[in-house]
């Protein structure tokens, strides 16, 4: 009697699990989390989409902001909402990141969660001051092989700038000192008056001050050159193969969510990347769409993790450290 009740259970919920797939995403408003404050990239990037899918969906589309924590107390509530395929959230890079950085997660972003779409990509940037006297990544790397020490300001400890020149600095044997701040405005400030000599942020962060002059850009450290600045090289062009750190924004939802709903929520996603009003509007932002649905999408962002999990261990890196 015990094994009938619990295979109708079984049965039951499956049935209404089905329903609730068929029936998506007719039965409420979806929402959408930025993990990030308003103003940011991951703000306007959930904010680009939101109305696009909204018409894709013919369903209401809503973004909330819970920003804090790199993006791990907005996304540790995505994991906690029904898997109903209602709740989604924006992530940046720092997803990738933060499972090594930070102690006691609230989830585990390998099986509590699942990427339905990667948007895209853009290059973090790697620029110098006008007091530095550096034009040039050649001059950089010239005088750093004559073992002149130099300082790099990022957005903080841990953020995919500070490990990716970090990993520049150790592969290419340079006396780097990184200077962490609190975001990117303090970072900018900071570089604008000379105060720190280099700073390394993502496109969509430099760009206002590279197209004022306010900073010089050296380098990128994404394998292509940005359309953006089709005039300034790559680290793997110059000197250092293979080198690869893009920044990325990504759909996620919890792992409970059914299949079905999460390749209908990646398929409108895909539809709205083509249209023009949005794929102008993140390319304004510096973005490149890349569109990966839930499988490849996935496989990148394990990547991610398990690339810039080994950095950390290997080297120590600790969230407070300077």
């Amino acid at each position: 009697m015990k094994k009938y009740l619990l295979a109708l259970l079984a049965l039951i919920g499956l049935s209404n699990l089905a329903w609730a797939t068929d029936d998506w995403p007719t039965q409420k408003l979806i929402r959408v989390i930025a993990v990030f404050p308003p103003g940011g990239s991951v703000d306007q990037v959930a904010r680009i989409l939101a109305p696009a899918l909204q018409t894709q969906l013919k369903q209401s589309v809503i973004v909330e902001n819970i920003g804090g924590a790199s993006g791990v107390i907005g996304t540790a509530a995505l994991a906690k909402a029904a898997p109903d395929g209602y709740t989604f959230a924006v992530v940046f890079d720092t997803h990738g990141v933060n499972p090594s950085l930070k102690d006691k997660m609230p989830y585990d972003t390998k099986k509590d969660l699942v990427t339905v779409s990667m948007i895209g990509t853009a290059p973090m940037v790697l620029s110098a001051s006008k007091a530095s006297g550096i034009t040039s990544f050649k001059q950089l790397v010239d005088q750093s092989k004559a073992k002149k020490p130099n300082s790099y300001g990022s957005i903080g400890t841990g953020s995919l700038g500070h490990l990716a020149m970090a990993m520049l600095a150790k592969e290419a044997k340079f006396e780097w000192t990184h200077v962490p701040y609190r975001g990117g405005g303090p970072l900018m400030q900071d570089a604008l008056a000379g105060h720190v000599p280099l700073a390394v942020g993502s496109l969509f962060l430099e760009k206002p001050h590279i197209e004022s002059g306010g900073v010089i850009p050296l380098v990128v450290t994404t394998k292509k050159r940005s359309p953006d600045l089709p005039n300034v090289p790559t680290i793997s062009e110059s000197g250092y193969p293979n080198f690869d750190a893009p920044a990325w924004w990504a759909v996620i939802a919890t792992a409970k969510t059914p299949d079905a709903i999460v390749n209908k929520m990646h398929e409108a996603v895909a539809a709205v990347l083509k249209k023009p009003e949005v794929a102008n509007k993140l390319k304004s932002q510096g973005i490149e769409i890349v569109g990966l649905g839930p499988k490849p999408a996935q496989e990148f962002v394990n990547k991610q993790i398990d690339i810039w999990g080994k950095f950390v261990k290997e080297n120590s890196i600790k969230e407070d450290a300077n």
